[in-house]
């Protein structure tokens, strides 16, 4: 490795670890995040350099709407990552949709529920504590799948990333990454996971080695991640694609009024 290069990587990573993008919050939507000065752009263009670029634009970012299909569910929504985790999901073919805001969540929205709970159409759960009594967020299992932080992280860590090459889609033009990787490095990577967390997203992967094809738009923003592998049962076979980078994306709870609470009753489990 060139001095120029691991110069480059000193300086961001230095940067990732003083906390460039994460941070305290209410669980609320957060103004737009400014967007990464000239002077964070790593002039290493390997492909590991590009990566950590990758980390730091969207740890900037902070939010994104989504699109995924994972397995052979599909759904639409947006994401917060920092400071506080904020998920809108719109799962296909289900009439429900599912907001988490920091540790609570709410279900519903749809005439059923509405039904369901004498007219209100919001049913709201809040997390147990744990025993440090710390409150995880609802359904995290399925925000680390598509946090993309999660999925770069992982990229970074992994031994020999290639640029496979220019690639051309709808959406615009783009540059195709390929990362290879154990699903044990996959997971020991995520520090920043709890344990319980940790274990429950080496669960989802399976015993078996991973494959990341990740597309970067020409800001090094992470538009598309394809994440192969031989899964636990079935194989894995997710591709979670990004859109509207740190844009004005604002998600509020449902009124008093329109919710249910439900307290600490276990959440209804959400495919896959």
């Amino acid at each position: 490795m060139s001095v120029a290069r691991r110069a480059a990587i000193a300086v961001l990573a230095a940067c990732l670890l003083a906390g460039c993008g994460s941070g305290g919050g209410d669980g609320k939507s957060s103004p737009p995040a400014t967007a990464a000065s000239p002077s964070a752009t790593p002039t290493d263009r390997s492909p590991h350099g590009v990566l950590l670029s990758a980390k730091l634009q969207m740890d900037t970012a902070r939010r994104a709407k989504f699109s995924y299909r994972l397995g052979t569910q599909s759904a639409t929504g947006m994401l917060f990552w920092a400071p506080k985790t904020v998920l809108v999901l719109d799962r296909l073919g289900a009439p429900e949709r599912v907001i988490v805001l920091d540790t609570t969540a709410y279900l519903g929205g749809d005439p059923a529920t509405a039904a369901r709970l004498g007219g209100r159409h919001w049913e709201k759960f809040a997390t147990a504590p744990g025993p440090a009594g710390r409150r995880e967020v609802p359904y995290s299992a399925m925000v680390d799948r598509l946090n993309p932080m999660v999925a770069l992280t992982a990229a970074v860590a992994a031994p020999d990333p290639a640029l496979v090459g220019e690639q051309q889609t709808a959406d615009g033009t783009f540059q195709h990454y390929r990362v290879s990787l154990t699903a044990d490095a996959y997971t020991a990577a995520q520090t920043q996971l709890s344990a319980d967390r940790r274990a429950a997203l080496r669960a989802a992967l399976g015993p078996g080695p991973l494959v990341l094809d990740l597309l970067l738009n020409d800001k090094d923003q992470l538009a598309e991640v394809h994440r192969t592998g031989t899964g636990p049962a079935d194989p894995v076979d997710d591709t979670v694609r990004y859109s509207e980078f740190g844009g004005a994306l604002s998600v509020q709870a449902p009124a008093d009024g329109d919710t249910a609470d439900a307290g600490t009753k276990s959440l209804p489990p959400l495919a896959p």
